[in-house]
C-alpha cells in the first residue's frame, strides 16, 4: 500500500514516520528512536515493563492513559502524545522517581521504568489522589525481584506528599511542582495543531487495540496492511435511550470503566471491571475486538451475552442487527461478511427486578485469563424467575450462551430443587477440554460452582453448600 504518514509527539519531539502502521510502538521507540528505557520483556502486554503514557485530546481536555507499548500498534499513536520514561526525566529526580529510591523500590531495575510511568500517569489522570487508586494504577506492572511492599511504600509516600501539599494534580500544577517536565504545558496546543492535518486513509485488516492479535500473530501484524478503527468517532459513542444502552465497538474497556453513563447501565460496574485484565490492557482493548476475536473465554463477551446483547454490523449493503448469541458459529467462525465491520453493541438495561452477576476463576484474581467465567442476568418476581440469560466461557469452542439452562429457569420458583435440576442441564450444554488452565473435570466443577454463585447472589439461603458433595 502507499506509505501513509503517522504523525505524533514522542516525549518533546514531533514525529513524522512512514514506518509500517502495524509495527509495534515499543520496536519504534527502541530501534528507531533509541529510547531503551522502555524494556522489552514479555512481548504480550503482561508485565508492564514497556509501559508508556498516551495523551489524547478528549473535547477540551488532554487525557493520559497508560498502555503497554509492546503490543500497541504504531498507527494508534497518530495525533497523540506518547511518553516514555525518558520523557519524564528532568535535571533532578521527579518525586515519583525519588519515592522509588527512598523506599528501596528497585533492585535489578528492569521493571522500574514501567512503575514510574504508571504512577506518573496516575497523577496526570486521577480526579482524587488515593493510595488505593495509586495501587490500582500499577496493577499491570510486575516486579520479579524487589518485592511489592517497598513499591507500595513508595506509592504511599507519594500519595501522602501530594495530599499534604494540597496543590492539586492538573498539568499546570504538576509542572510547577516538578512532578513532570515543563514541556507538558505545551502539549495540548501542539496536539490541536496535529489534529488539523489530514490523516490518510488506510486499507487492509481492520485493527482496534490489537491486544490479542499482537500476542498471537505479532510478526504477521508488523507488516500487515491495517485499517485502524481505534479512533473512529462514530464508534466511540454511548447512549442510554428507552431502556437500551448502545455503545460503539471502538470504545475500550477503560473508556467504559471511566464512563458515568455506562455505569448507570451496568450493575456492579466497578467490581466487574477490576476483574477484566490490567489498567494498561483495559485502556487498549476495544469491545468490538473482544467480540470479533471470538475467544471462548473472553470476559466481556461472556458479560454481554448474559445481558442479551445485540450487535450491529455495517457493510456495503447497509446495517444489519443480530443477537450476539447467534454471532458465534464455531471455533473462530463468525456470522460476519468480509465487507462488514462491527459498528456498535446494544443491550437492555437491567431493571430493578433483574440481578446481574459476573464471576471468573483464574490463577490470579485480577489480570489473568479465566479458566472458567460465567455471567447471568435473572429477572425475578418474588421467588419466581421471569426471565434468564446465562453465558459461560472456557467450557467449549465458542463463548457459550446457555440457552437450555436459561429456558428451564423461566417461569419457575427458584428453590433448591430447581437449582439441582439446572446443574444437570448445565452439564449437558458444556463440553470442556483439558488444557493448561485445568482438566475437563475441573472445569465442569467450576461451571457448577459459578452457576451456584449466581443463585446465592439472589438468595444466600437457597442452597446448602454441604449438599454439593452429593451432587
Amino acid at each position: 500500500m502507499a506509505a501513509s504518514e503517522i504523525v505524533f509527539l514522542l516525549n518533546d519531539q514531533l514525529i513524522r514516520t512512514t514506518a509500517p502502521p502495524g509495527s509495534a510502538m515499543l520496536d519504534f521507540v527502541r530501534k528507531k528512536r533509541h529510547l531503551t528505557g522502555s524494556k522489552l520483556v514479555c512481548k504480550e502486554g503482561e508485565c508492564g515493563a514497556c509501559t508508556v503514557l498516551v495523551g489524547n485530546l478528549s473535547g477540551d481536555e488532554l487525557v493520559y492513559q497508560s498502555m503497554t507499548s509492546c503490543i500497541m500498534p504504531l498507527v494508534n499513536a497518530h495525533g497523540k502524545h506518547i511518553v516514555t520514561i525518558e520523557g519524564l526525566n528532568m535535571d533532578t529526580l521527579s518525586p515519583v522517581q525519588q519515592a522509588m529510591v527512598d523506599s528501596y523500590g528497585t533492585q535489578c531495575g528492569f521493571c522500574t521504568p514501567g512503575f514510574v510511568v504508571s504512577l506518573s500517569g496516575y497523577l496526570l489522570s486521577a480526579k482524587d489522589i488515593t493510595f488505593e487508586g495509586a495501587i490500582g494504577a500499577i496493577d499491570g506492572n510486575i516486579c520479579r525481584c524487589t518485592g511489592y511492599k517497598s513499591i507500595e511504600r513508595a506509592a504511599r509516600s507519594l500519595v501522602d506528599r501530594l495530599i499534604e501539599e494540597g496543590d492539586g494534580n492538573n498539568i499546570r500544577q504538576l509542572v510547577k511542582a516538578k512532578y513532570i517536565p515543563s514541556y507538558f504545558s505545551t502539549v495540548k496546543d501542539r496536539l490541536e495543531g496535529l489534529l488539523s492535518t489530514d490523516h490518510q486513509e488506510y486499507s487492509g485488516r481492520k485493527l482496534g487495540g490489537g491486544t490479542d492479535l499482537y500476542v498471537q500473530r505479532p510478526y504477521e501484524m508488523y507488516e500487515s496492511e491495517v485499517f485502524p478503527v481505534y479512533d473512529a468517532s462514530p464508534m466511540k459513542q454511548i447512549e442510554l435511550k428507552n431502556g437500551i444502552c448502545t455503545f460503539g465497538a471502538a470504545l475500550t474497556m477503560g473508556d467504559l470503566y471511566r464512563s458515568k453513563v455506562f455505569a448507570r447501565a451496568l450493575p456492579n460496574a466497578d467490581y466487574i471491571f477490576k476483574l477484566l485484565s490490567s489498567t494498561q490492557i483495559r485502556n487498549m482493548a476495544t469491545i468490538g475486538g473482544n467480540l470479533v476475536n471470538a475467544s471462548p473465554i473472553g470476559d466481556f463477551t461472556i458479560l454481554l451475552l448474559a445481558l442479551n446483547s445485540k450487535i450491529h454490523l455495517e457493510g456495503a449493503s447497509g446495517i444489519r442487527t443480530l443477537p450476539l448469541s447467534s454471532f458465534y458459529l464455531g471455533y473462530k467462525k463468525l456470522d460476519l461478511n468480509e465487507d462488514e465491520i462491527l459498528l456498535k453493541i446494544s443491550f437492555p438495561i437491567p431493571n430493578r427486578d433483574t440481578i446481574f452477576h459476573f464471576e471468573k476463576v483464574s490463577q490470579r484474581k485480577y489480570f489473568d485469563i479465566a479458566s472458567v467465567n460465567l455471567a447471568s442476568s435473572i429477572e425475578m418476581t418474588d421467588d419466581r424467575v421471569r426471565s434468564a440469560h446465562i453465558a459461560i466461557g472456557g467450557v467449549g469452542p465458542i463463548p457459550l450462551y446457555l440457552r437450555k439452562t436459561a429456558t428451564h429457569l423461566q417461569g419457575k420458583t427458584l428453590d433448591s430443587h430447581l437449582v439441582e435440576e439446572v446443574f444437570d442441564i448445565l452439564q449437558s450444554e458444556i463440553s470442556p477440554i483439558s488444557d493448561a488452565r485445568g482438566s475437563a473435570e475441573y472445569k465442569r466443577l467450576l461451571a457448577r460452582q459459578l452457576l451456584l454463585a449466581q443463585f446465592l447472589n439472589i438468595n444466600a439461603g437457597i442452597y446448602q453448600i454441604e449438599k454439593l458433595i452429593h451432587v
